[in-house]
């Protein structure tokens, strides 16, 4: 397990097309670089503050959601576009591509999901209620979302057909969400404490992890079947098979609150502590 310091408050991370690790700065308000072996660099991102949920769009660029309700768009040689919702104040937070060469972004605070082109021009649809959280593709060509307060798994078409799926926990508290490799939906229940799992028609399977209190955030898929996800109270890194076996992963700095995470260039997991570092955990 290796470690960089990085500046306070990284919270989500992707890798870029340039084979670099890309992660928002929430407390200093910029987007970083990292290119595995280096040291991070970093890059201002104007007048929107507190950039949260950062991916890849399909235009080779990288896109990120922000607390000051822009979405922004930065190229890997660093320039930047902003773009806000027609939505005033809409809390954008998740964000992914979409099968239809455009992203799709959650809105918090507006209950609505969001279509925005590579150009800036953005379509809002109406999924009113329960703070939409994460979001991701799924296989079937739909985009799958997660519903935190009302304890739900929404599918939204690329034309806006939603559909909700309620969790058999209440009260769970969906919030991280990814397509696995067993053809389903993997997410997590940050107050039940268990890891879910939705196949494309809807069925769900939950499993408890052996810690309750631990809070999973993050998921996403590794390169060898597992499931990788943060604990954010607990701590840790896990890892859950299709079958439902966990195997946890203690971190190296006490409290240091993981956030985001994702498979990196070098096959490795990496994950951001909110204290101000990044861990990287070797998959094999």
């Amino acid at each position: 397990m290796d470690m960089v310091t990085t500046p306070p408050g990284p919270y989500a991370i992707t890798t870029g097309p340039d084979r670099a690790l890309w992660f928002t700065l929430v407390h200093s308000h910029q987007v970083a670089r990292l290119e595995p072996g280096g040291r991070p660099q970093t890059y201002d991102i104007g007048p929107a503050t507190g950039p949260m949920i950062i991916t890849v769009g399909p235009d080779g660029a990288l896109w990120f959601t922000s607390r000051s309700h822009h979405i922004g768009r930065l190229t890997t040689t660093g320039d930047l576009a902003l773009f806000t919702a027609p939505t005033p104040e809409s809390g954008p937070y998740g964000i992914t591509a979409g099968p239809d060469g455009a992203l799709w972004f959650t809105q918090s605070t507006a209950g609505r999901i969001a279509r925005i082109t590579t150009t800036g021009d953005i379509t809002e649809f109406p999924a009113t209620g329960g703070f939409p959280s994460a979001i991701t593709a799924g296989p079937d060509g739909a985009l799958w979302f997660t519903r935190n307060q009302a304890n739900t798994i929404g599918r939204i078409t690329t034309t806006g057909d939603v559909t909700d799926f309620d969790l058999p926990t209440p009260q769970a508290g969906p919030v991280g969400i990814t397509a696995g490799p067993d053809g389903a939906l993997w997410f997590t229940e940050i107050l039940a404490g268990q890891i879910g799992r939705i196949t494309t028609d809807g069925t769900i399977t939950e499993f408890p992890l052996p810690d309750r209190a631990g809070r999973p955030h993050a998921i996403t898929t590794g390169p060898d079947g597992r499931l990788w996800f943060t604990e954010w109270a607990g701590n840790r890194l896990t890892t859950i098979t299709a079958d439902g076996h966990l195997e946890g992963h203690d971190l190296p700095l006490p409290d240091s609150e993981p956030h985001g995470l994702t498979l990196g260039p070098d096959n490795a997991v990496w994950t951001v502590l909110e204290i101000g570092a990044l861990v990287r955990l070797p998959t094999t």
